[in-house]
């Protein structure tokens, strides 16, 4: 059985940064400063690491029971909060996940910097929800590697898994970091925040400017692993 795991912002899809209204209303009632989370560059952190960077940011301290606070109402806002931009389900997503589930043998689960519930938000609002029986979600500021441990932890406790069929397939930079910190491949897309430059120095196993058409991107999944070599792009 293959393993994929997927990010979501900038992946899967793009709320337009709809995000950005409960996250500076949120700094708002909890802090009492106004911030502007649109002139920061997010992608890739994790909803916790970013509630340290704005509090920081503002000249506060991050203690945790803050920074959890702070998280937790930019949760409550978020449902609210994503149809105020036009987002979208990103090109060939819909059509690989459908395909990916017709055939039975690759389970897709979540490995993202959202919260789960921040996650469900977005998935629930796109329509996505119910292909992800589960996922590994930021719970606390820790690096984003440590989620990807819990990811692969949850994925053997549905069945055998091995690495050679098991991917990571991400945004930026730090969906690289987690692949390579549980020792997988990266499929990396240049729908997020970084470009096919930017990320082709970080040595994902393929990049590509966008998700392949299903078909591909199921070829993609069957080849054997081979050697580490220079990335290849699509």
């Amino acid at each position: 059985m293959t393993t994929l795991f997927w990010d979501i912002d900038g992946t899967l899809l793009t709320t337009g940064r709809a995000g950005v209204f409960a996250w500076n209303d949120a700094v708002l009632e909890v802090t009492g400063h106004t911030f502007d989370l649109a002139a920061t560059r997010t992608a890739g952190l994790t909803d916790y690491q970013i509630g340290v960077r704005t509090l920081e940011s503002l000249g506060l301290v991050p203690t945790a029971d803050l920074v959890a606070r702070l998280v937790g109402r930019y949760e409550d806002l978020l449902p609210a909060s994503l149809p105020k931009k036009q987002g979208q389900v990103l090109p060939h997503v819909r059509e690989i996940l459908d395909h990916v589930r017709a055939l039975g043998s690759a389970r897709s689960l979540l490995l993202t910097g959202n919260t789960r519930r921040g996650a469900g938000a977005k998935l629930r609002y796109y329509g996505l929800l119910d292909y992800f029986p589960d996922g590994a979600f930021a719970e606390d500021p820790s690096a984003r590697s440590t989620i990807a441990h819990r990811a692969l932890a949850l994925a053997r406790g549905l069945g055998s898994v091995h690495e050679e069929q098991v991917f990571v397939i991400g945004d930026t930079p730090h969906d690289v970091e987690c692949a390579n910190a549980i020792g997988v491949r990266t499929i990396a897309v240049a729908t997020g925040g970084y470009s096919v430059d930017e990320l082709t120095p970080h040595a994902p196993w393929r990049v590509f400017e966008e998700l392949p058409p299903p078909e591909e991107f199921v070829r993609l999944i069957a080849e054997p692993r081979v050697a580490a070599g220079p990335t290849e792009r699509g």
